[in-house]
């Protein structure tokens, strides 16, 4: 066993652990980051290599509000960084209604009935008054969108992916996600498009028209990151997984070890630790006496899994989409990718194309351990089922499983968080959380990277100047600029003592 001393440590190469070593790096810093993933970078943002194949897992759009984020991405791509166009649409009663919506497509689609239908539901939700916040997920988009509509373009999918009723699903989710889609603007500026620079600075991200995307996925960025982190003399160790954290009060040090794939222990110091590791993961190898409370609050947070069949089809024009819902009931895929829309250099043949069917799970679920053979014969039948492609024109498929993928918000999910963070501020004031499974926050890419850029702007100057947790809070952090203030800093609320 060997011993070794770092500055900071990062748990996790996803995009907050690359982003926050990247940064401190460029400070001078001495960084190390820990990935258990043994040949790939980037976490669930990572790009999977399959016989010349890029898939994602999950479609990454590169597009943020921040223009700290954006200068970042062109730092570390150049012209490898494309401008891509946005096109997605819902999969519903055998038909491809465009998302953000037109008037006249789901006019026509839905017919003249059904459509009168949702936008009296709409109106009338509109006239309601309400007392009480929304008590979950299903009463926020009612009370937003209308019970037909509802019905028709949320309730479906989104238990696909959660695996539950939406009556299980706190309200906070929907705030997150949702926040700001208006049915009547979405028609508005279908009608009458805004020019590009008031669009840019009106559109929320769920209507976005077009996005940046590496040219060879979002793994090529933090395959570049990685390197670039070697080259200014940090360590990024692939196949390592954190088995014990250790806090000497005294020396205020950290003792990491690590565990290789071989079940080699490798022990490191550090002033500094930088977790994107999963909450209850993290509680789960401190080498502490933690609180029966906390315990009880980390095993109840829950994640929800996902896996990806990528499969390899003949080329038929089927669907241009960068990726399409399905609200189906009678099939289990939530979502296909098309990867070659994301970027032409994803498919090595331009006769080929490359199709991600996404399925959402729990780890140990009848989905998640059926065998590859089982999940790709699912895939393919599901595909034909759906109209979009043709038995024999699927020539080969691939699955890849990713555990933790998406943090459940539940009901209590956020009095457990609190729970945890309390306590780890108030024990281990070198201990810092970042990323998406590092808060238990759904946060998207751009998101995880501020919550790291922040965390480390708190470690240089060797106090909490900004509240990573107000990240995604609301949109104020990345839509406001102080009087005065350099644009490429946003405002995010001061730390409270």
């Amino acid at each position: 066993m060997t011993k070794e001393h770092t500055s900071v440590l990062c748990i996790g190469a996803g995009p907050a652990g690359l982003t926050a070593g990247y940064l401190l790096a460029q400070e001078g810093r001495s960084v190390r980051i820990l990935e258990q993933d043994s040949r790939y970078v980037g976490g669930i943002s990572r790009t999977v290599e399959y016989r010349g194949f890029g898939f994602d897992i999950g479609g990454h759009r590169f597009f943020s509000k921040s223009p700290d984020i954006e200068q970042l991405w062109r730092e570390l791509l150049g012209e490898d960084f494309l401008l891509r166009p946005r096109k997605s649409r819902i999969f519903y009663r055998g038909q491809l209604f465009d998302y953000p919506l037109r008037a006249a497509d789901a006019l026509g689609k839905l017919g003249l009935f059904e459509a009168a239908r949702c936008v009296g539901s709409y109106l009338a939700a509109c006239c309601r008054r309400y007392d009480q916040p929304p008590a979950h997920f299903e009463e926020w988009v009612t009370r937003h969108f209308g019970r037909r509509l509802f019905e028709i373009f949320f309730k479906t999918y989104t238990e696909k992916v959660w695996g539950m009723k939406c009556t299980e699903i706190s309200a906070d989710w929907a705030a997150q996600r949702i926040r700001g889609l208006s049915l009547l603007t979405a028609i508005w500026h279908a009608l009458w498009p805004q020019s590009d620079a008031v669009a840019r600075e009106r559109t929320i991200k769920t209507l976005v028209h077009e996005f940046h995307y590496p040219r060879r996925g979002p793994g090529m960025l933090w395959q570049t990151t990685a390197d670039k982190i070697r080259a200014m003399g940090g360590d990024v160790c692939l196949g390592q997984t954190v088995v014990a954290l250790q806090w000497n009060q005294g020396s205020g040090q950290w003792t990491v070890t690590g565990r290789s794939a071989l079940g080699e222990t490798t022990e490191w110091y550090a002033d500094h630790v930088v977790s994107s590791m999963p909450m209850p993961s993290l509680i789960g190898v401190l080498e502490d006496t933690v609180p029966e409370p906390v315990r009880e609050a980390a095993a109840a947070l829950r994640h929800r899994d996902f896996l990806v069949v990528a499969l390899i089809v003949r080329e038929r024009q089927r669907f241009d989409d960068n990726w399409i819902y399905i609200h189906e009931p009678h099939v289990q895929v939530g979502r296909i990718q098309n990867f070659k829309s994301w970027s032409p250099e994803m498919v090595p043949d331009p006769a080929l194309t490359c199709y991600g069917m996404e399925y959402f799970c729990f780890e140990g679920d009848g989905l998640w351990n059926a065998s590859d053979e089982q999940l790709v014969t699912l895939a393919r039948s599901e595909l034909v089922t759906l109209g979009l492609a043709e038995q024999a024109d699927i020539l080969d498929g691939v699955v890849v499983r990713q555990a933790k993928a998406y943090p459940v918000y539940d009901e209590g999910y956020e009095a457990r968080v609190a729970v945890l963070r309390n306590w780890l501020e108030a024990r281990y004031p070198t201990l810092h959380l970042v990323g998406r499974n590092g808060m238990h926050k759904y946060n998207n890419q751009d998101h995880a990277m501020k919550t790291a850029m922040l965390t480390v702007k708190n470690i240089l100057a060797g106090k909490c100047l900004y509240d990573v947790w107000a990240v995604n809070q609301d949109a104020e952090y990345h839509e406001e600029s102080l009087a005065g203030e350099d644009q490429g800093e946003r405002w995010v609320p001061r730390c409270v003592s």
